[in-house]
């Protein structure tokens, strides 16, 4: 009865019923994201037009419509330049680092959500702690290990360090995991599985929604990253995306058009990304919270 009672506070005929203070917040909320969503739109369209535009036509007419299509920014970034050993280089971060990232989280996370042991409750907090504190605050310690490994200035170095970014993702594991019936992996020790046979051929596949998004995430933020790179990559050969096209537009006066495109190689293969897997990213955290 108390159960009903409750389902009726919240719905009538299918419908949600809110509270006048909800509706209000869910009003704002809802505005709020919407002008974010249109001002976002608004930018990457300037963006995208103005890259097809001639340097005459971009100076006099920076926000309108092109007069004429030209691809002739976009000829003189990708053969002019060393573009696409930056595309490559962002590509090996970013799948390397994905990669290390789901796989460190996904183990870190079973252990602690399955086993027993000393300090678990502490360390489960510390990854908690980890999404506290801002990488801008350990840059320092952060760049003097790196450089006492000599991995400064290599991707690897860069690669180790997106690896250990497993706070957010390990704690989302944690919550999927125990939503899993321990049933499973007992009946599988008794047919004589290893726990890292348990983990890779039942966990791991039961998890794959969690996985898809998790990645998702950490590679849009790993693919859009311009912090650490900056600080920890300073050659040109190990130069990604990102800050070839942060040198272009401090050079905007020069390179206006040049600029813009180089944006929009950067941009484009992270919005395909994210319209092709939006919905399993959605699908995969709500699934979670959920379950959990």
């Amino acid at each position: 009865m108390a159960g009903k009672g409750k389902d009726k506070d919240f719905s009538q005929g299918g419908h949600e019923v809110l509270s006048v203070k909800g509706k209000i917040a869910r009003w704002i909320i809802s505005s709020i994201l919407i002008l974010y969503s249109f001002i976002t739109i608004f930018v990457v369209g300037i963006t995208l037009m103005d890259s097809l535009k001639t340097k005459g036509d971009l100076v006099s007419n920076f926000v309108g419509l092109p007069k004429a299509l030209s691809l002739s920014s976009y000829a003189s970034v990708l053969f002019d330049t060393d573009i696409l050993l930056y595309l490559k280089n962002s590509v090996i971060l970013t799948v390397c680092g994905t990669a290390g990232c789901i796989l460190l989280s996904s183990m870190a996370a079973y252990g602690i959500a399955r086993y027993n042991f000393k300090g678990k409750t502490l360390l489960s907090s510390y990854f908690m702690v980890g999404m506290m504190v801002p990488i801008q605050v350990t840059i320092l310690p952060l760049f003097l290990i790196l450089r006492n490994m000599g991995l400064l200035n290599h991707l690897a170095g860069l690669i180790l360090v997106y690896i250990s970014g497993i706070s957010m993702s390990c704690l989302i594991f944690q919550k999927f995991f125990r939503t899993i019936p321990v049933a499973l992996e007992k009946s599988a020790r008794l047919d004589g599985c290893s726990d890292l046979r348990v983990f890779f051929h039942i966990i791991l596949p039961i998890c794959k929604p969690v996985m898809f998004t998790m990645a998702l995430i950490t590679s849009i933020g790993q693919w859009n990253d311009f912090y650490m790179p900056m600080v920890i990559l300073g050659n040109k050969n190990v130069t990604t995306l990102t800050l070839a096209s942060y040198r272009y537009i401090g050079q905007f006066m020069r390179y206006m058009s040049e600029s813009m495109a180089a944006v929009m190689i950067t941009l484009v293969p992270i919005i395909v990304v994210y319209f092709l897997f939006s919905s399993q990213i959605v699908e995969g955290l709500t699934g979670g919270a959920v379950k959990g």
